[in-house]
């Protein structure tokens, strides 16, 4: 079935889209038709069987939005099956602007800028679906004090749909701002998400992303960041659900004097499969980067993690750290991890390292001997291992949800 499982899709889509997202779409539909889909021989895929993506025969979305309540106290905007639903409030005042590009008045000329849709198929598959999506809008200088959250909640009646969630966030120079997304939803469907992250000169973005879908949906997203000078970009994502999942993220220091950190946290059991992509891009000189990867491992669950620091020639003075750390509970439970470093310049401090493990028995002796059962002393060392990263997130609501979760 291959790419026809999509391409099937694309006349009956463009007889419901937006006319505005035409040209862009043609574009993305050029790139998809000219690359292959990955296999297992394609080396950065070569631990991910797309295979049952692709032989499913995915259906377009139904527009249930009004369906869904928004509750929220703080700025929300949210989708349904890819497609705009609620906004709470409705206007965050004057110094930011959230919504829907479908309905969006501002022109958003970053939008299919900054994530290539040469990058990966399923990004120029995004793309060739764009008809709505999210953005988010800060002007110089300005402070947003409190978290904007983007929800993407998938609502399956009938037969598995494919949803292509977009988002587009500029932050301009010197300006400030949190950044929370959230997958969801119920039964079989195939979510392809893109989020393209604009961080101005001197500007602060916080971002986080949680992954909570249906034990039986497909995950697959590309978030893209360019970063100005001096501006400072802090991502940490969380996976907890989905049956096989892909998340990438791309980095790239477009101006000297930048700093990112890249963490995640992914947590699997039964036949889960998390494959997680991360490429931090030094293209300018006198740059920082810090990225830890953490996966619990449970089951017969598969855990991939694909990290590669990539510092240009003239990208001198260089910071980079590199870990990932997996935790394996189970004898069936699989990891496979690549760390990788590609150096161009000379005057560089860069390091990486990857190490797998189980429970240390010494540590669950000594709980054990101060009175705690054993089932409860695997808890409270699987939750400290996990909880450094949780602990990292600056948000205290979302903080607690998310060790009560991890502690379930």
């Amino acid at each position: 079935m291959e790419k026809t499982t999509f391409t099937k899709l694309f006349t009956p889509f463009d007889n419901q889209a937006d006319a505005r997202f035409a040209q862009l779409r043609q574009s993305g539909r050029e790139c998809f038709g000219a690359a292959a889909l990955p296999t297992t021989r394609t080396e950065d895929w070569r631990f991910t069987n797309i295979s049952p993506i692709t032989a499913t025969p995915f259906t377009l979305a139904n527009n249930v939005h009004a369906r869904v309540k928004l509750d929220s106290d703080h700025p929300t905007v949210l989708f349904v099956n890819g497609r705009f639903a609620k906004q709470a409030p409705e206007s965050i005042g004057a110094s930011a602007e959230i919504g829907s590009l479908a309905r969006a008045t501002t022109k958003l000329s970053q939008l299919a800028r900054i994530a290539s849709d040469r990058d990966s198929p399923f990004t120029s598959l995004n793309t060739s679906f764009l008809n709505d999506g999210a953005y988010v809008v800060v002007p110089d200088g300005n402070v947003i004090a409190t978290p904007i959250e983007i929800r993407f909640h998938s609502l399956v009646e009938g037969n598995a749909p494919a949803i292509h969630p977009r988002t587009l966030v500029v932050v301009g120079k010197n300006a400030c701002v949190t950044i929370v997304e959230r997958y969801s939803g119920n039964a079989a469907y195939f979510t392809n998400a893109v989020t393209e992250i604009a961080v101005g000169e001197g500007a602060v973005v916080d971002h986080v992303k949680i992954q909570d879908e249906s034990t039986t949906a497909y995950h697959i997203a590309h978030t893209a960041v360019v970063m100005g000078a001096r501006s400072n970009f802090t991502t940490h994502y969380v996976s907890l659900g989905g049956a096989l999942v892909r998340n990438e993220v791309r980095v790239r220091f477009d101006g000297e004097h930048a700093e990112a950190t890249v963490n995640g946290l992914y947590l699997a059991s039964g036949t889960q499969h998390i494959d997680n992509f991360t490429l931090i891009d030094h293209a300018q000189p006198n740059c920082a980067s810090h990225e830890l990867y953490k996966g619990i491992l449970d089951g017969k669950s598969h855990g991939v993690f694909n990290g590669k620091i990539f510092v240009r020639k003239d990208a001198q003075k260089t910071d980079a750290k590199q870990t990932n750390k997996v935790l394996l509970l189970s004898d069936d439970a699989t990891i496979n991890t690549k760390p990788q470093l590609e150096i161009f310049a000379d005057d560089v401090k860069c390091t990486h390292g990857a190490t797998v493990g189980q429970l240390d028995p010494l540590q669950l002796f000594y709980l054990q001997s101060r009175g705690i059962p054993l089932d409860q002393a695997r808890r409270l060392l699987t939750f400290a291992f996990a909880n450094d990263i949780v602990g990292r997130l600056k948000i205290e609501a979302l903080r607690d949800e998310l060790e009560q979760r991890i502690v379930r």
